[in-house]
């Protein structure tokens, strides 16, 4: 367990070009107003002013302020970068509304504060302490980002008030948060304040979480649901409401790296371990079961009802991310990478104005449309994204870690740079800088430019790459492989070219993975790859692929990323003929596209996993 690496955040690391950059440009120049555009006509931003009354329409709900929060946060980091002044004249509105409508003590809701002032810290399941949390990031990253200081300092006096209420009087009729989120946002707080107090009040809201069961019973959801079912350093599996046990689980990995407190630390890697062994689908997502939008059993992996929220996806990428800065070891990275370029992204679409809440592993229009009454008792993600829907947390999650995606890259120790995912980016700090060119994740060449004292430079070789090259001043490079990264000494002026190998690969899973048992995933790099109806007009559940057959990358102009060319094979069948024997074999053309492109050209059917010839 180590103590001593930091992060080194978006402040210090601009995306230069490339993937992440063309994603950048999206979310600041469509998605930010798109998103606004949505959440002005439901009410969201009004629900700040305290105007609403019995018969206007859009009555606030309780988890309001967390979009919003969500939205201003993703403000304040585009704001580190570029001048959005539009942008910048709504959040500070909000703030002033905020300001404005916040009780005396410091106490802000726009659901509880207008419409219920009386019942505040009464309903553990109405988010209020989860939207605090949100506001408190978001309050973080809007100073950091324009100067502007008056919301985080509200947010102090809020969390100052929390401080007393729950750790100080226990006063609340609840103990911890019913959604998890507040926890991690005070870490946050203490690292921007120093006051060792909100870092108290993150401790004891893990360790008392799931300690009082009969107070616990206050709650109109199960315990398990809440991660409340046992104390967190007792869960060894990965419990409950995916996003609440992602948020939770970041700030246990959080605490554990400030305290030192290698028993967190254990519980956190042995539910990681969980996770990435057991519960986790290829293309990153997790949270199986729409019911309590929650994980099933290990191996329960279903494709067509998975449930896997953006929101989730993302929460798991921010979890592996804290570990790697504990515990320096690929296999976090790995996932968050795995998480970023699939079932995360996949969340917005190409022209960044829509969004998934679940992210389908398949899509079978024949199942979609069944005319029997029990069709109605089965879940089935929405197949084409929308701009806004009821419950709306992950279109400003989206936008708010696009626009800090740069916090993935790299941390550092006194000794060592590690770099974590290759995004073509210039970093700056502690008097080093290092320029990175690449086309990652399409293509597994990266040059490395370095200016700064001599360091140690530690490259993470992924797990799906089996072969690379390392060049340093055109020779080849001198270093050793530790847990996955691969260490060598640097120089100012010293030039590396990583290259790692990208073949097309063919993922099978578990063998208690019964959904997908004997079939494969085509991936290449990071990217899984799926196919479409849109592109292939027969059953997709009678493909075929062969590996040894010739894949052609080109970039389809129409979706603007690359896709995949090949020859595949169907069953010749007899259109009158229901059952056969005997049966042959024809060539087709197939082309697959990247997963994180699917269900951009209306609803059609859909696979990840497919069978091979």
């Amino acid at each position: 367990m180590r103590t001593d690496i930091r992060p080194i955040t978006t402040d210090s690391i601009d995306v230069t070009g490339g993937f992440w950059y063309e994603k950048q440009k999206l979310i600041r120049e469509i998605s930010m107003d798109n998103v606004y555009k949505r959440f002005y006509e439901t009410g969201r931003f009004d629900a700040f002013k305290f105007n609403w009354k019995e018969g206007d329409k859009n009555k606030p709900h309780v988890y309001w302020d967390s979009d919003v929060a969500k939205w201003i946060e993703a403000v304040g980091y585009i704001s580190e970068k570029h001048s959005v002044p539009h942008l910048e004249a709504i959040a500070d509105e909000v703030i002033d509304h905020i300001e404005r409508n916040r009780m005396a003590d410091g106490y802000f809701n726009s659901y509880f504060g207008h419409l219920e002032p009386e019942a505040r810290f009464t309903r553990r399941d109405d988010h209020e302490l989860y939207c605090l949390g949100h506001l408190i990031e978001a309050a973080i990253a809007y100073k950091r980002g324009t100067g502007k200081d008056k919301l985080l300092k509200m947010m102090i006096e809020y969390a100052d008030l929390v401080y007393r209420v729950f750790y100080v009087e226990k006063s609340a009729v609840f103990l911890t948060p019913g959604h998890e989120e507040i926890e991690l946002a005070l870490v946050k707080l203490y690292r921007e304040t120093g006051d060792t107090k909100y870092l108290e009040l993150s401790l004891y809201f893990v360790d008392t979480r799931g300690t009082d069961p009969i107070r616990d019973e206050i709650s109109r959801v199960d315990p398990l649901n809440f991660q409340s079912h046992l104390p967190v350093r007792r869960q060894t599996t990965a419990e409950g409401h995916s996003v609440r046990f992602g948020y939770l689980f970041c700030a246990v990995a959080d605490l554990a790296k400030e305290c030192g407190d290698k028993e967190l630390f254990n519980t956190a890697k042995e539910v990681f371990n969980n996770i990435a062994k057991r519960r986790i689908y290829v293309t990153g997502a997790i949270g199986q079961n729409p019911v309590g939008e929650a994980f099933s059993g290990d191996y329960d992996l279903p494709n067509q009802s998975a449930y896997a929220e953006t929101c989730a996806t993302l929460s798991i990428a921010l979890f592996a991310r804290r570990m790697s800065l504990i515990d320096p070891k690929s296999i976090y990275a790995d996932i968050a990478e795995k998480a970023i370029y699939n079932a995360f992204i996949s969340g917005i679409s190409l022209d960044g104005r829509s969004f998934f809440y679940s992210n389908m592993q398949e899509n079978d229009l024949q199942a979609r449309h069944r005319k029997y009454s029990s069709r109605n008792n089965v879940f089935f993600p929405a197949d084409t994204r929308a701009e806004v829907f009821n419950t709306s947390c992950c279109p400003p999650n989206v936008v708010r870690a696009v626009s800090s995606i740069q916090d993935f890259q790299y941390s550092a120790d006194k000794d060592t740079v590690f770099c974590h995912q290759y995004f073509d980016t210039r970093a700056c700090f502690d008097g080093k800088t290092i320029t990175m060119t690449t086309e990652y994740p399409y293509d597994g060449a990266v040059k490395i430019g370095y200016e700064g004292a001599l360091t140690r430079l530690a490259l993470r070789i992924p797990s799906w790459c089996k072969s690379y090259t390392i060049l340093k001043n055109n020779l080849p490079a001198e270093g050793v492989i530790t847990d996955g990264y691969f260490y060598l000494e640097i120089a100012s002026g010293d030039e590396i070219l990583l290259n790692l190998d990208m073949p097309i690969r063919f993922l099978e899973a578990h063998p208690k993975i019964r959904v997908d048992c004997g079939k494969i995933a085509v991936t290449r790099g990071p990217i899984i790859f799926c196919i479409e109806g849109a592109d292939n007009d027969y059953p997709l559940g009678d493909i075929r692929l062969d590996k040894n057959a010739e894949f052609k990358l080109s970039k389809d102009p129409a979706l603007g990323v690359p896709v995949l060319d090949t020859v595949g094979f169907i069953r010749d069948w007899e259109e009158e003929v229901l059952y056969g024997d005997e049966v042959k074999f024809k060539e087709v053309p197939v082309r697959l596209i990247p997963y994180l492109a699917f269900a951009n050209r209306g609803s059609t059917d859909m696979v990840v996993w497919t069978m091979k010839k």
